[in-house]
């Protein structure tokens, strides 16, 4: 299994007979180069979206067409993308569970917010949420935008994730304080790695805090298109 991280909460990750771009914000990314857009993109078979907003929805649509592969996320966005460009997607609600070429990708709650912009305002996207990436003997837990909650409690009980991508950046989302705090308290991870960070000045730049908290978990900073291979 292959995680590969694409900037901000962009992900490439390969499980089972899947390719699964997550969050492909790749087009205006600081962090991503532009010159590598192939790189990132060939071979996927699906696309994941946690919600909505821009930064996490910004190339979903255009790799879905280039490539004739669904967008998977929540039923209201997938069914309007669907409807008002023409693409195929699968669309499903949280507690639900899609099979992804042998992975196993149940919706979970998440507490964030789900836009996206039209002309007069924002416009409904449906709930947001993360993910419980089961297969090859793992479970990753995609924990989409969100702030610590209650839910983190029966989720890690219940799927028992072993691999964390955590939000961990502060000010839109939980910082690494508090994503440390979540994952000892509500989670058994072996493997904790942080996204929506190091992209704008306002989010936290560095995972030492992450790490500091969390003793005897690897956390691993990512590289942008530097395969983890776990």
């Amino acid at each position: 299994m292959k995680i590969t991280w694409l900037g901000h909460s962009g992900f490439r990750i390969e499980i089972e007979d899947a390719v699964i771009l997550v969050d492909p914000w790749l087009t205006g990314n600081p962090m991503f180069p532009a010159d590598k857009r192939a790189e990132a993109i060939t071979g996927a078979t699906h696309v994941l979206i946690t919600h909505g907003h821009g930064d996490h929805t910004g190339d979903a649509v255009s790799i879905a067409q280039e490539l004739s592969i669904p967008v998977v996320g929540i039923y209201d966005l997938m069914n309007w993308w669907e409807g008002k460009h023409g693409i195929s997607t699968i669309g499903y609600n949280k507690g639900g569970t899609a099979d992804l070429n042998g992975a196993n990708v149940t919706m979970v709650n998440a507490c964030h917010s789900s836009s996206i912009g039209g002309e007069e305002g924002p416009i409904y996207a449906g709930h947001e949420s993360g993910y419980m990436i089961a297969g090859e003997g793992h479970t990753i837990y995609v924990s989409g935008d969100t702030d610590i909650m209650a839910d983190m409690g029966w989720m890690g009980e219940y799927y028992r994730p072993d691999i964390g991508i955590l939000c961990a950046g502060g000010f839109y989302t939980m910082d690494m304080k508090a994503a440390a705090f979540a994952a000892k308290r509500f989670f058994d991870f072996k493997t904790v790695i942080p996204c929506h960070y190091r992209t704008f000045p306002a989010l936290e730049q560095s995972a030492e805090t992450l790490a500091a908290g969390l003793p005897g978990v690897d956390v691993i900073e990512p590289d942008v298109l530097v395969p983890i291979t776990l």
